[in-house]
């Protein structure tokens, strides 16, 4: 079986409230003005995106990392800008999102092309693009993953210790009140709010304020709400395939029958998952709030994104030394400025083992 029909096959297992294979892609409309956020996150996933490729490139002998992706210096509301969109929405259509990056087997490298083939329109390299070994697609994070999860850590403990500790405090102090046939379905409720099921419980706070005794019991229920709200908020950070992207990788895939995978660099490490791993995950229901969420990304014009832990992947780097950087004017039409920041060097130190693993690289490398 090829690499296309074993994705194929795992797309019938996708539910179509989620992504509905058999439907075009929404068609996106063009962005009208560039932040200096956007601009900001656009040169962090550069710097992302040429460390993952300067990081192979410096260790493989016989594979080499070219860069793919369909890419422009120009942002909404320069001159040229929509014609370029344009012509990158005509791409999607047609053969699907390029990857990021293209590894080749060294033997298959075409030295003329060189190492940067994101111009090259797709019908002069189909063939050359075939020959890869693999494509990756590479997300980046402002975060220190280790950094976040301990702070998440220590963060859970305490709001369970609120929660928990707040509940005891309303059945010893207030029990006599929930006693009331009016209010003792809040008995049941809080007798099954254990540490076990905190990342689940729910309740209505009640809305007293008849006396001072049932003030002080409703300010008590508001301070459990909001400890277990805080609980149940999404713990981990996350590698986020779009769900709009969903489909033109697929398309991609489908075009030329290439391993596609999915890198997210965090400053501190490099995690990495394959598109077929990706599948599997959201074919899963049981894997819905637990290995991924689906949520609107507010960092991302609202775009509904997958979001799946980053530990269900593999760490492709152990350590990833933070680049430099410094801020940049940029003048925009109008004389509109925008001040960004802009990053440069940082090394990622791979995990041979892992990284030969996932993208299923044998013999010498």
């Amino acid at each position: 079986m090829t690499y296309f029909k074993k994705i194929r096959e795992l797309t019938k297992g996708v539910s179509a409230e989620l992504v509905d294979f058999s439907q075009p892609r929404d068609l996106a409309r063009t962005p009208t003005q560039a932040s200096s956020n956007f601009i900001t996150n656009k040169e962090q996933g550069d710097w992302a995106e040429n460390l993952i490729m300067r990081a192979i490139n410096e260790f493989f002998h016989n594979f080499i990392a070219v860069k793919y992706g369909k890419y422009d210096d120009l942002v909404a509301s320069e001159e040229g800008f929509d014609a370029f969109y344009q012509e990158f929405q005509n791409e999607l259509n047609s053969i699907g999102k390029r990857p990021d990056l293209l590894i080749f087997k060294k033997a298959d490298f075409q030295a003329d092309l060189g190492f940067d083939i994101s111009h090259i329109p797709h019908a002069k390299i189909t063939e050359y693009v075939k020959k890869a070994v693999a494509g990756i697609e590479v997300r980046s994070s402002a975060f220190l993953i280790d950094r976040y999860e301990e702070v998440m850590q220590i963060r859970a403990e305490k709001f369970a210790k609120i929660a928990l500790e707040t509940k005891d405090k309303i059945l010893t102090n207030y029990k006599d009140i929930l006693s009331h046939p009016s209010r003792e379905n809040y008995i049941d409720i809080l007798n099954s709010i254990t540490a076990k099921t905190l990342n689940v419980a729910d309740f209505k706070v009640p809305g007293w304020r008849s006396t001072e005794r049932l003030i002080q019991l409703n300010d008590l229920f508001k301070q459990l709400k909001a400890a277990i709200k805080e609980i149940q908020k999404r713990d981990y950070l996350s590698i986020t395939p779009k769900i709009e992207d969903i489909k033109v990788v697929y398309k991609w895939i489908e075009t030329f029958n290439v391993p596609h995978f999915y890198f997210q660099v965090f400053f501190d490490k490099v995690y990495g998952i394959s598109f077929e791993q990706i599948l599997q995950i959201i074919s899963n229901p049981d894997n819905d709030g637990v290995i991924f969420s689906v949520e609107s990304d507010t960092k991302n014009q609202n775009k509904t994104t997958i979001k799946i832990n980053s530990k269900s992947g593999i760490e492709i780097a152990y350590k990833v030394d933070e680049p430099n950087h410094e801020s940049v004017r940029k003048e925009m039409d109008r004389g509109r400025l925008l001040f960004y920041v802009t990053f440069k060097g940082g090394t990622a130190y791979l995990d041979i083992d892992n990284l030969t693993d996932i993208l299923g690289i044998k013999g010498d490398f």
